[in-house]
């Protein structure tokens, strides 16, 4: 895949710490429950932490009592879907559209009428308070 914001390994190493670094450009997982942004007050937006595209908004966060951030919708066109086979069974990676960051997965058991639950890597994405 092509994306719009390219790096080499190196360029992307120097701009992201490496618990970041490993989750958005080696596909890494944080432990469940210990990610910053699990539990998050307030309005705004959630951007990807590796270019900075918004990607999500705190009106499509729900708590899925899962372990990690999950909303139920993405902003249009922000995020790929592409099918993971890593851990041995069919899942649907989740990458930002504008670097091709790793952000998590998609299932289809979201509570709300999308009945879709993105479940995002709190290093993966930062959050912005909007007043």
């Amino acid at each position: 895949m092509e994306f719009e914001i390219t790096k080499s390994d190196s360029e992307w190493r120097a701009s992201l710490d490496p618990e970041r670094y490993a989750i958005l450009r080696e596909a890494g997982t944080e432990a469940p429950f210990s990610g910053s942004l699990l539990n998050v007050d307030g309005q705004g937006v959630f951007s990807c932490g590796g270019c900075g595209q918004v990607l999500f908004r705190t009106e499509q966060k729900f708590e899925a009592h899962c372990g990690w951030p999950s909303f139920d919708a993405c902003e249009p066109g922000t995020v790929i879907e592409r099918e993971d086979r890593s851990l041995m069974r069919k899942r649907t990676e989740i990458l930002c559209s504008k670097c091709g960051g790793h952000l998590g997965h998609v299932f289809d058991d979201g509570p709300t009428d999308t009945g879709l639950r993105y479940c995002v890597n709190s290093l993966s994405i930062d959050y912005s308070q909007q007043v």
